[in-house]
C-alpha cells in the first residue's frame, strides 16, 4: 500500500470512530432519563376509573382516563375502549369547560359538570391528593388508600345520598 493510500486509509478510519463515538452518545443521550420535574411541576396519571352511583336508576359508568394538572387549575379526559376521547374537562378557577364531541358547557362550578359528565359526583380536588397518596378529606366521602401502591384506589360517599363508589386503576 502506497504512503497515500495508508494516510487516507488512516483518516477514513479515524472518521468512521468518531462518527461510531458520536452515535454511540446519541442513543445514550436519546435512552436517558428526563429530569424530574421541578418542585411544583404538573402531575400527571391515567387508567381507568369506574364510578357506581346507587340511585333509585343504580347508575354506573366507567372510562379510561388521563388526568393533569393539580386541583386549581387542570384537564381530566375520559377515553373510550378504543382509546377515543369521549369528553375533556378542564378547569381554572371561576371557570370549568365540559367539552364532549361537538358540544362545549362552560359552568362556574367543577363539581356541577364533573356530576353532568360521570353521573354522579367525584370530588375531584380530594382526588389529585389521593392519588399522591395523601388522604385528603372530601366531604361525604371515605378514600381507601391502601393498594394505592399496586396502582388501585376505593372511595365510597356515604352522604349526602345516593351513595356511591369510584374505583380507580392506574396504568403502570
Amino acid at each position: 500500500m502506497s504512503p497515500g493510500i495508508a494516510v487516507a486509509a488512516g483518516g477514513f478510519r479515524r472518521r468512521v470512530r468518531v462518527l461510531a463515538a458520536l452515535c454511540a452518545i446519541g442513543a445514550l443521550a436519546a435512552c436517558s432519563q428526563p429530569p424530574a420535574p421541578a418542585s411544583g411541576a404538573t402531575d400527571q396519571w391515567s387508567g381507568r376509573l369506574a364510578l357506581q352511583v346507587e340511585d333509585a336508576a343504580s347508575q354506573s359508568f366507567s372510562a379510561g382516563f388521563e388526568l393533569q394538572g393539580r386541583p386549581e387549575r387542570g384537564q381530566l379526559t375520559l377515553l373510550n375502549p378504543l382509546g377515543n376521547v369521549i369528553a375533556t374537562l378542564e378547569w381554572e378557577p371561576g371557570q370549568a369547560v365540559l367539552v364532549s364531541g361537538q358540544e362545549r358547557r362552560v359552568s362556574a362550578s367543577l363539581d356541577a359538570l364533573v356530576q353532568e359528565l360521570l353521573g354522579g359526583p367525584v370530588p375531584v380536588t380530594a382526588l389529585f391528593g389521593w392519588l399522591q397518596g395523601d388522604p385528603v378529606q372530601a366531604t361525604g366521602w371515605q378514600a381507601d388508600l391502601s393498594a394505592l401502591p399496586h396502582g388501585r384506589i376505593m372511595a365510597q360517599r356515604f352522604s349526602p345520598p345516593p351513595q356511591a363508589t369510584l374505583r380507580i386503576a392506574l396504568s403502570q
